[in-house]
């Protein structure tokens, strides 16, 4: 009987367990490529967190996959970073999936990242409205006063921003960005 005992109160004890565990997960989750309708526009954008899958869904893929699949990487210039550097390196990307420039350059950037072989669990993606804000999110750290921007760490330090548009290439920026 003892031991029948001890089981069930185990069995307990792991239950309770899980069921915390459940409510933490659940309430810190965040919100992944949700989309909201552009009051100015009445069109749909993302907002808040989001990712490849995100960007690649309808509508957006009419100008992700396009742009993705057009861009043509330098990979000359490319080949002046050195690839264990990436390992170290994450990168924030804040955009506006109704902001031209960020419909030409994120697919590119990504272009240049798959090249790279960059790990997309080191890129942390954020959609905000036409104010530059996404509740819920840090952009208010981040001081962001054009989309899309860029930021790349090393270390979890702040190395540089590509703002708006490439002051060169996004190649040769990134490239300065990260040294060689």
């Amino acid at each position: 009987m003892k031991h029948n005992f001890e089981f069930t109160n185990n069995m307990k004890t792991l239950f309770i367990i899980f069921c915390a565990l459940l409510v933490i997960n659940i309430t810190f989750a965040q919100d992944l490529n949700t989309i909201i309708t552009d009051p100015n526009t009445g069109k749909e954008i993302l907002y808040g967190y989001c990712d490849r899958q995100g960007l690649t869904s309808e509508p957006f893929n009419e100008w992700f996959e396009p742009e993705y699949e057009s861009y043509r990487v330098d990979a000359d210039k490319l080949s002046e970073i050195n690839l264990n550097v990436l390992f170290n390196t994450s990168i924030t990307i804040v955009l506006g999936t109704w902001c031209s420039d960020s419909q030409r350059e994120v697919p590119r950037f990504y272009r240049i990242l798959d090249y790279l072989g960059f790990h997309e669990e080191n890129l942390k993606l954020i959609c905000v409205d036409r104010t530059k804000d996404a509740a819920g999110t840090e952009v208010p750290e981040l001081s962001i006063d054009f989309v899309p921007t860029f930021i790349i760490y090393i270390e979890d330090q702040e190395m540089g921003r590509i703002i708006e548009s490439p002051a060169e290439s996004p190649e040769a920026d990134l490239v300065k960005i990260l040294g060689n």
